[in-house]
């Protein structure tokens, strides 16, 4: 009896989360796309249209760091968060949520802190920094914003440990589009409860 082309892509979809998790826990790669696709050539299956989601490879991920690296991940998880409370109380006048895997909690090693800080002013955040002397390199991060496709500034500090924060800064309406959830942003306040917990 043949597999259901339904079964057969969802079977599909989640061996290549599973492979580009193991990749990402074990090769340091951080990007997904890159990770996915790399999955793909290695199972085979480089033709797909049925890449998993980003969501669906940090659920793999999570799953292989508790299985793989129990010893390890929660310390340097720990660290992560840590590293961005402390990032997120410096910036607590941008009033800063933190975003993508250092919350979900499938970061490891190599991964990056994510921060979204608000003001209107574009330039505040920029004297926020030269005024307290805070090192950072520049760049621009592009962002559906209220529909539209935008390109916002954003900076990237690095800690003596060798992490390092992005802080992308957007407009204070976006703080009100109502796009953020518990699982997805997290306050000052939720990341002091994750620590404790």
């Amino acid at each position: 009896m043949r597999k259901s082309p339904v079964l057969h892509r969802d079977l599909m979809r989640a061996q290549l989360a599973h492979q580009a998790a193991k990749l990402m826990a074990e090769s340091g790669i951080t990007d997904h796309a890159f990770a996915k696709r790399k999955a793909a050539r290695q199972l085979g299956a480089d033709d797909t249209h049925h890449l998993p989601s980003n969501e669906e490879v940090d659920v793999a991920l999570q799953q292989y760091r508790a299985l793989y690296q129990p010893d390890d991940h929660p310390s340097i998880l720990r660290a992560l968060r840590l590293e961005a409370l402390h990032n997120m109380q410096l910036f607590s006048e941008f009033r800063p949520y933190l975003t993508g895997s250092v919350l979900s909690g499938s970061a490891g090693e190599y991964s990056d802190i994510n921060l979204m800080v608000f003001s209107d002013d574009v330039k505040a955040v920029l004297l926020f920094l030269l005024k307290n002397k805070v090192e950072f390199d520049s760049g621009e991060w592009r962002l559906r914003i209220n529909g539209r496709e935008e390109s916002v500034p954003s900076y990237t500090l690095t800690a003596e440990s060798g992490i390092q924060t992005h802080i992308v800064v957007l407009p204070e309406s976006a703080r009100f589009s109502g796009g953020r959830h518990p699982q997805t942003h997290a306050d000052a306040v939720a990341v002091e409860a994750l620590l404790a917990g």
